[in-house]
Parts: structure tokens; sequence; C-alpha cells
């Protein structure tokens, strides 16, 4: 036929199926949108009208946790447990939902399941946990939608401690699956699993150089080497690095001793046979292994001769057991370097009794050596986590608390305050890293506030800003920071450069006189101040819109608030207020989308934020880019109205801005940044551009900015909530 193709596909695939977006495959410095959208509703399957935590309520939750407990020792053919127990496999699986969390950006960890996608069901870290998910199906599928994979999968975890001995400290249910791979996460630079850690650090011997906010060693791990650092055993400097990698996880010294003494208390790692024979990882293996990886061909039905890590061996005698066997090994023997049947570097120990070794996981009969791992031997080694495990070990009691209680930090961390517990096994108390916030009032005249509040001699944007600053912490990705206890006027947050504190103490002087006067909280009076100010803004452009106000917020004390933790939530850039506190390696429109993707806004939201509050004058500092207007103080669409203005031209000037030119003389009208030029440059963002920039969406504009503003207002608002 004339004209006909040979060679190639005539179907469309290939860039379209790819994790990539196809336009950043030939554009790679292209702004990339897709981490704003990457959750939405053309992804998620369930009804529109499904609300997961309504769902959650209606859950027999002592049928869910009796149906985990059976499954624990219902051995399959297909994947024998060790020893007839899958406590160790779920336990795994749990802490390497919840271990992929770091503090630095709140990403990662189990509130999301996002262990089901890529990159993380793939990762080298979590070889042969498909198999633990698969195990876990018949309970998801018997308990439906109102049971979260996310939820499921730490429940495994609490459950699998139980029943082999530890009283946990509770657990809570809530988690809300995706439906797809988390694009917003950055794990790191490196394209080859375990690449060298120099990689992600400046100096490899100062383990606070790593990079933030990343928190594993490698690309591939939730931790550090179990073999040592670059897979060279050396536990003083192993230490170092396990110091490093829990305190970007939020865990202190007892913490992160409590978690590796009682991880390796049950369970047993795998890697008695020949890696070359392990098949290749779930998101490489052929369309008939259904979602597996790893194959095992020599596995042979024996759980003793499956492979994860590569390192061989159980930490206790009994590993099904929750006891204090770990202590009695690590610390009544000596310990020399070994090598797996693997090849792994580990630790075994000297002239340890035949009899008080484990038995085999499949055969009774057989005895092994133990094992530790280079973190393990750091427990023993580094001075001040040996001191807290002879605290341990002078205390079983103890000991078993403090690893219920850090156990419980781990995989609820990113769960937000406790009002988003749900289910009957949520403790009772309150803990700082929970960041509580009292319940605050709703009986208080909120008209006669807002009259107090426009006759106290603030200006708009003044209150606007206030508002804005307040509530911009917040991070969807572990339900932190937000508006909600009012800790913009509290250490750390007073002091940021980011809150220009000059101006914030003004705003406060002025507000919290009228907070007590009616009996509202600082928190609610912020909030309203801000909304008392775009209603003056938006009359003073001659629309009418009413600004929503929810009542009820709480005021935090500095007892409540953990100043260290939170001083990761401080703004170093803030597109939205045109804000950058040094320069970074990536441009401030790049930053500014990051900031948009925690707050939860998708691309036309921020778009709308953005050109309204340039309008109202509230950039950092008073300055002036970005801010197309004649009429500054009022919310009009004028912003896009003139960047979308071709009487205008657009060139390069000092220190990263540029200037904005009459292209009739020449003058320069107004400069910009490029998180202001980029809503003109890149095509989406141009799209919605040009929507608020038509005649006939001056008031859309307004409604939009309204309802977007009001979304950041109440993002942490978890009391609204069903």
């Amino acid at each position: 036929m004339d004209g006909e193709a040979t060679g190639g596909c005539p179907f469309a695939h290939g860039g379209n199926t790819s994790l990539n977006q196809p336009v950043t495959k030939w554009w790679p410095n292209a702004l990339n949108l897709d981490i704003l959208h990457q959750h939405g509703a053309r992804t998620n399957p369930m009804d529109p009208d499904y609300d997961h935590r309504t769902a959650v309520k209606s859950l027999d939750f002592e049928a869910v946790k009796e149906d985990v407990k059976a499954l624990l020792t219902d051995s399959q053919d297909w994947w024998p447990a060790d020893w007839g127990h899958y406590g160790g496999l779920m336990i795994r699986l749990a802490w390497h939902s919840a271990g992929s969390y770091r503090l630095g950006d709140g990403r990662g960890g189990a509130g999301s399941g996002n262990i089901r996608f890529a990159p993380l069901n793939s990762w080298p870290d979590n070889a042969s946990l498909d198999k633990a998910r698969r195990l876990l199906w018949p309970v998801k599928k018997k308990h439906g939608n109102a049971l979260s994979w996310a939820d499921l999968i730490v429940l495994a975890g609490n459950m699998a401690y139980e029943s082999m001995g530890l009283k946990t400290f509770g657990f809570g249910f809530g988690r809300e699956d995706i439906w797809g791979p988390e694009t917003d996460v950055n794990w790191g630079v490196e394209d080859v699993w375990l690449a060298e850690s120099e990689n992600r650090y400046s100096n490899l011997d100062e383990a606070s150089t790593l990079y933030n906010p990343l928190a594993a060693v490698h690309m591939g791990l939730i931790y550090v080497n179990p073999e040592g650092v670059n897979g060279k055993p050396d536990p003083a400097r192993t230490a170092m690095h396990v110091r490093e990698t829990f305190s970007r996880m939020a865990m202190n010294d007892e913490e992160t001793a409590a978690l590796t003494c009682g991880g390796h208390t049950v369970g047993k790692a795998h890697g008695g046979g020949d890696h070359a024979h392990i098949g290749l990882e779930p998101e490489a293996a052929g369309v008939e292994a259904q979602g597996f990886g790893w194959a095992n061909p020599g596995q042979k039905g024996k759980a003793a001769n499956a492979f994860t890590s590569g390192i061989e061996g159980a930490w206790t005698q009994h590993p099904i057991q929750w006891d204090m066997g770990y202590f009695d090994y690590l610390f009544n023997y000596e310990w020399q370097l070994a090598k797996s049947p693997a090849g792994a570097n580990q630790w075994e120990p000297v002239d340890m009794p035949e009899e008080v070794k484990p038995v085999d996981a499949s055969d009774p009969s057989i005895r092994h050596n133990p094992m530790m791992t280079d973190a393990d031997m750091a427990m023993k080694v580094d001075p001040i986590y040996n001191e807290i495990c002879q605290r341990f070990m002078a205390d079983p009691a103890y000991f078993a608390d403090t690893f219920a209680r850090a156990w419980f930090k781990l995989t609820h961390r990113d769960l937000g305050p406790r009002v988003n517990y749900l289910g009957p096994d949520v403790p009772n108390e309150d803990l700082i890293w929970q960041d509580p916030v009292p319940p605050g009032s709703t009986s208080y005249d909120v008209d006669a506030v807002k009259a107090k509040i426009a006759a106290c001699g603030l200006s708009a944007a003044e209150m606007i800003a206030t508002a804005w600053d307040s509530a911009r912490t917040y991070r969807g990705s572990d339900k932190r920071g937000g508006a909600n206890g009012a800790r913009i006027r509290l250490a750390p947050q007073k002091d940021w450069s980011a809150n220009e504190p000059q101006r914030l103490n003004k705003v406060l002087g002025a507000l919290e006189p009228i907070a007590a006067e009616a009996g509202a909280s600082i928190a609610d009076v912020i909030v309203l101040a801000g909304n008392v100010g775009l209603e003056q803004a938006i009359k003073a452009s001659g629309h009418k819109v009413t600004v929503p106000f929810a009542a009820g917020r709480g005021d935090s004390t500095d007892e409540m608030t953990d100043a260290e933790s939170f001083s990761v939530l401080e703004p170093l850039a803030d597109g939205f207020r045109n804000y950058q506190k040094e320069k970074y390696a990536v441009g401030p429109e790049e930053l500014m989308l990051d900031r948009a993707q925690l707050l939860g806004l998708t691309a036309a939201e921020m778009t709308v934020l953005v050109g309204g509050l340039r309008v109202l004058g509230t950039n950092h500092g008073g300055s002036k880019h970005g801010v197309f207007t004649d009429r500054e103080g009022q919310l009009s669409n004028d912003f896009f109205v003139n960047l979308t203005d071709m009487s205008y031209s657009w060139h390069p000037a000092a220190d990263d801005t540029y200037e904005i030119r009459d292209r009739s003389s020449g003058d320069v009208k107004w400069t910009a940044t490029s998180a202001d030029l980029v809503f003109g440059s890149n095509s989406i963002l141009r799209a919605y551009a040009e929507v608020y920039a038509q005649d006939d969406n001056a008031e859309k504009f307004v409604r939009d900015f309204v309802a977007a503003w009001t979304k950041v207002m109440n993002a942490d608002r978890f009391d609204l909530q069903a």
C-alpha cells in the first residue's frame, strides 16, 4: 500500500503510559504540574459522594482485628510462614510502609497506602513485601471500602505484635488510600538502586550533611544500610547515621533504640540463597507474575529459603515471641563479622552454645547461629545507645512501654491530630507530636468581632498577610501546621523572617485584646481579620461577596508545641507572597508548586490565589514584584489582565527579576519574578490565567479566590470533616 509504514506500533502508548509526563520528556525544564493533580477525581474509582471517614465508622472493628490475627498463623503453601507465624513479615510490612516518612517535608509514611505503588513497591528494601500484602487480600476483600489498605497494613503490624505478647499503645483507623504513584516525593537523584551514599551527602563523615529532605542513606532503603555505611561494617560509624536518619523521622535517641531493639525482637532476615537466582522486582516482572516480584525458584515451599535483604538469620532464640531475648544475645555474647549464604556482611556470635540458638524457620530439628546487623551492633558500641539499652534491660516493662509508644508514633506520625483517629483503640492521651489544639469557642458574636476588627486601625493587607502566614504552614503530607492553634504567635514561628515579625507583632497587638474581650480564640480572630480585609478589598473592587467563616479554632500553648519539630515547617520560600529566604538550586516557581501541593491546592486554585494576593499588596516586605495593577488593595483580576496584555513586553533584569515594559514607550511599567511570569509562560497556567483575564470573568475571579482562600484557612479544620 502506498505510504504504508512498517516496523512500528499503530497505537498510542509508550510515553502516555510512562510515569513521566511526556512534555517533560521532551522539554525537561518545563514546569511539571502533575503533582497538583496526581490524586484527582480522574484517578479515584470511588463514587463521587463516597466519604471515607463516614465509611470507616461502619466497620466491625473487632471482626477486622480477629480476621487479621487468624491469618497470622494460617500458613500458605505458596508463601510459607516463618515458624508458622507471619508476625515478622507483617511487622516488616507495616514498618516499611511507615518508615518512608521524613520530617523535613512530611512526605512518605503509612498514611496513604503508597507502598502499593512504584517506586516503593519495588524498592530493594521492600523485597517480598508484595507477598505480605497479598496475604492480607482476603481481609481487605471481605471488609471492603471502609477498610483502607493504608489502615490494614499498619493494623497487621499491630496485631502481629499483640499476637506475640506485646501490649500495644493503641491504633487509629482513618487513613485513606491513594490510587496512583506519588509524583511529589523526592526520593533522591540517583538512578541506581543502593548507589553509593556520597550521592546524598556533602560529607559522608558528617551524617547531618544528608541532603534535605531525605532521611534514608541510599536510594531504595528506608533507613540505613544494614551491612554498614556503603556496605562496609563499622558499628560506630553506622550509629552516627542511624541517629541522623531517625532524627529526620522525629525520633529521639531513646525512641530510636527502642524501635531498633523492639523491631528485631521478633522475626528474621532472609538471605539463605544466591541472589542471582532471584527474579525481577514487581514493576519489572512480566504480566504472568500478576504483580509479584522477586520470584525465588529455590524456595521449594520452605520459609527458611525465602529471600529479602541477603542477610540471613534471627535476632533472638524465640522469634515469634515478645521477650528480652534480643538483649540477651546482643550483650551476653561477643560478636564477629561473618558472611551470610548470600554473601552479605553480618555479625554472628562467638562460641554460642547450640541449645540456645534459634531453630530453623521451617525445620525445628535444625539450629542456626543468630545474627546482628551493623545497626544492631551500633546499639552496643555507641555509648548513648548502650546506656539506653542498659535501662531497658533493667526494666522490661519500661522497654515494652517505650517501644509501644515509639511504634505508635512511627505508624501514626502522618495521620495528623488525634481528631483524625477513628475506632475503639485510640489512646486518650494527647501526645505532643500530635500537635494538640484545645477546642475553641463557637458562642461569641462573629459580626461584633468583625466590626471591632474593621475599626482597629490595621490595613487590609496587614490582616490578609497575617492570616495567610498563619495558615500556609499546613502540610497535607502529614497534616501538620495550619491556622488552628495560632502557633504563629509562639516560638519558633513568631520569629521566622517569612512572617515579618515586626508586622506580626503589630497585628497581634491589635487582635489579641479583641479576642480576649469577645471570648474568641486568637486563632479564629486572625483568620477572621483576614476575611475582614478581603471583604474590604472585594467591596473596593465593586463586588459584593461574603467570605465564609467557621468558628471553633483553639489556641495552643508553648507546652503543647514541640518547637524543635515545628522548625521544619518554616517557609524558606512562599511564591504566594513572592518571598524567598535565599537563593536555591530550584527556581521560585518550583518552590511555589511544592507549597501549593502541600496545601492541597489544584493548579487553578494556585493560579487564582497568586493573582489575587499580588494585587492585594501582600508581598513579603512590600515588594512590588508582580503587582500588576494601578489599584493595589482591590481584589481585581488586574494581575491576569495585564500579564496577558500584548501592549507590554517582558525582559530579564538584575538579580533574577524581570521588567515589564510598555512596547510603545519602552518605559518599565512593572517588575516581576519567575513566580509571576510562569503564569504567562507555562501553557497550562496561561490557560488558567486567560480565563481570569477575560472581561466576563471578573466576578468569577473573586468567587474563585474566596473559595480557594477559604480552603487554605480551613485546611486543618479536621473537626469540620464528616
